[in-house]
């Protein structure tokens, strides 16, 4: 008993221990919790066979000595003449029943919670569970997903069916209105409480589903539907104190409604169950919000038959450049205005790995350059971690960066290192610009290379669903190829910044999206691309 109390009050303090990591922002880092918690399992095994040994040598006493004692009580001096007898009483109670009392005393479960103890600062904390499930119900608005497809593990390109419990549900649904989020707090409160009246085994009582079902459906504005669920919930619990008073409270205001309306009674709740669709999502902070995310799902690309005629693919030898004159690169065009272009072999598997190699250890939150501060912060905007690589770590990145400057025709003496990023659990980063506003004259001043005159983006990887690169001004959807790469500059030949370059990296829905990036800037371009004569130039 006191073994398991051990054990028990182990696991509360891994529950309420706390890392920096913020593991959720990358699945390259989370892979290594897979392996973690499979030397775990093994770890608990091995605790759980020393156990159930530990009792086996335990029962084994108990039997053998519950048979001697039944005979020796029966007759006390009768089993004590016999003087081997007399003898072994006083060895077992001078030696063997000391052994037992150590052995029972032995704690098998330390080589388990010290293996633990290794392992605890790598756990994800509190907040990678509430960023994860936030990231689901951004997936969840992104791609227009119902929780159902969710809970059942219906998504798109997946190849694990992993379903979700009504518990899970339920914490997803607490998640939300803990944030005050009514609206995805209805979405899952009401799949926990389908899958609950299906039949499924929960730990969440039903009457605590109802109840904060009831709430946030009262709080989008649904007072019929508030009475019909909360007079369910009285049904179940009658003493339910809050449920009673919520109840009284809501048939007030539905009454007070109906004068006002002048009505003589209120339509009854809709018997459709809640699902996506039933209430309208809130308006957030993102004035392009259905845009960004419709083309996230492929829908609203304006690739026009007479647009796509005007595409081409050739060979690029850098305007004559040595190093591609045999070899030139095999250049695409994905948008003919402002012009994007795709390289296709701009990386190999090798290097590919060996860039992921060098990155992944230094793998931290993606930050977000502040447009008053110019100070580098997180943002809930930008999910994933990255890290910076400098040419002179390794020869793969020297040649990579040797390859943008011959592809480009421009120099990288005064571009930024190399940005690795991966996206975690619903990676994304909405609408940007990569070059400063005038509003924002300090973002890139203490580089003292001006401004970020061109992107040149590598895919590492290919994303089952999801992870597209989006433009909503001008509705382009470029989707991830492994080994190629996406070119398009930022400003016009003037200076000016070319606002249409807006962009966006959609959530990854199924897949773990690997990128790195090269951030071109001014300084150093005077003769490979001379300013215009004109503003828009």
């Amino acid at each position: 008993m006191q073994t398991c109390s051990a054990i028990l009050v182990f696991f509360l303090c891994c529950l309420v221990w706390r890392a920096e990591a913020e593991v959720f922002t990358s699945i390259g880092q989370m892979t290594d919790l897979i392996f973690t918690e499979r030397e775990l399992v093994q770890s608990l095994k091995e605790y759980i066979k020393a156990e159930e040994s530990k009792l086996a040598a335990v029962k084994s006493w108990a039997n053998k000595l519950d048979t001697l004692t039944r005979a020796s009580t029966s007759d006390p001096e009768g089993f004590l003449a016999h003087p081997v007898n007399a003898y072994k009483l006083m060895k077992r109670l001078n030696t063997e029943w000391s052994a037992l009392e150590s052995l029972v005393l032995q704690d098998p479960s330390d080589g388990f919670i010290s293996n633990m103890s290794v392992h605890r600062q790598y756990f994800p904390d509190e907040e990678d569970e509430k960023g994860a499930a936030k990231a689901l119900m951004r997936l969840q608005d992104t791609y227009k997903l119902d929780s159902e497809s969710f809970s059942k593990g219906k998504l798109p390109g997946g190849r694990y069916n992993t379903h979700l419990t009504v518990d899970d549900c339920y914490d997803m649904g607490k998640t939300a209105y803990n944030e005050a989020d009514y609206y995805h707090a209805v979405l899952w409160m009401q799949q926990a409480l389908r899958q609950v009246d299906a039949g499924e085994d929960a730990v969440a009582p039903k009457t605590d589903i109802l109840d904060y079902l009831s709430y946030s459906v009262y709080q989008m504005g649904d007072l019929p539907r508030a009475i019909e669920l909360t007079r369910r919930l009285v049904a179940l619990d009658p003493g339910h104190q809050r449920a009673g008073s919520n109840l009284r409270y809501f048939e007030k205001l539905l009454s007070e409604e109906l004068r006002e309306t002048q009505r003589a009674s209120q339509e009854p709740a809709s018997e459709e169950p809640i699902q996506l669709g039933t209430y309208e999502r809130p308006r957030d902070y993102l004035p392009e919000r259905e845009i960004y995310e419709g083309l996230c799902r492929g829908e609203g690309v304006k690739m026009t038959e007479r647009r796509r005629s005007r595409l081409f693919c050739r060979y690029q030898d850098g305007r004559r450049n040595p190093r591609l004159l045999l070899k030139p690169a095999l250049e695409e065009d994905e948008w003919d205005s402002p012009r994007i272009v795709r390289y296709l072999n701009a990386l190999s598997d090798q290097e590919i790995e060996k860039i992921k190699e060098l990155a992944k250890p230094r793998l931290a939150r993606a930050t977000v350059r502040d447009p008053k501060t110019g100070v580098l912060t997180t943002a809930s905007y930008r999910v994933s971690k990255s890290a910076w690589l400098e040419g002179e770590e390794d020869p793969v990145i020297e040649r990579v960066n040797q390859r943008i400057e011959d592809i480009t025709g421009l120099t990288v003496q005064t571009a930024e290192l190399l940005q690795v990023a991966n996206y975690g659990v619903g990676g994304q980063y909405e609408p940007h610009f990569d070059f400063s506003r005038k509003d924002e004259p300090d973002a890139f001043k203490t580089l003292g290379t001006g401004n970020r005159v061109a992107t040149f983006l590598n895919y590492m990887s290919d994303v089952e669903a999801g992870g597209a690169t989006v433009f909503p001004d001008f509705g382009a959807a470029i989707w991830p190829r492994k080994g190629t790469a996406v070119f398009w500059y930022n400003l016009f030949r003037s200076g000016e910044g070319d606002y249409r370059t807006r962009h966006a990296a959609c959530p990854v829905l199924v897949g773990s999206k690997w990128v790195s990036n090269k951030w071109i800037h001014e300084r150093g371009q005077e003769f490979r691309r001379p300013c215009g004569l004109s503003e828009r130039d």
